[in-house]
């Protein structure tokens, strides 16, 4: 113990010294790197023109933010996110159904019709 404590004593005002400036390249360091951090924002939201899109469009950007909130929040790969695919699609998935079953109505209705239009037309030609 007596090593560190003539070790202390006899280097003290080097070891000071030599602290304060690493403190000083530390907080010059820092302050480099917060104009660069707020440089890089700048670009980015002149890029971006958030304000603008926000202006134009608020329900959207809403929206958006949102969504890419609930992604980076890690809620991608929940119960949830998988109930709302499943309901996408059904819901994709209607209006094709819709068609396609239209489309089969009239063709039943259009081959009933005619159908019902041959044996109106033999019925007729006996009655008279």
């Amino acid at each position: 113990m007596s090593n560190y404590q003539s070790g202390s004593i006899g280097n003290g005002s080097s070891d000071t010294a030599g602290i304060g400036q690493r403190v000083g390249q530390i907080g010059t360091d820092a302050q480099q790197v917060l104009s660069d951090a707020r440089g890089a924002v700048a670009d980015l939201s002149s890029t971006l023109d958030i304000k603008g899109r926000v202006q134009r469009n608020p329900y959207a950007t809403l929206a958006i933010a949102a969504g890419v909130g609930y992604v980076l929040g890690g809620g991608l790969f929940t119960g949830l996110t998988a109930r709302i695919v499943r309901l996408g699609i059904k819901l994709a998935a209607v209006p094709l159904v819709k068609d396609e079953l239209l489309g089969f109505a009239e063709s039943a209705m259009s081959g009933f019709s005619a159908g019902s239009g041959k044996s109106s037309g033999s019925t007729g030609s006996t009655s008279v």
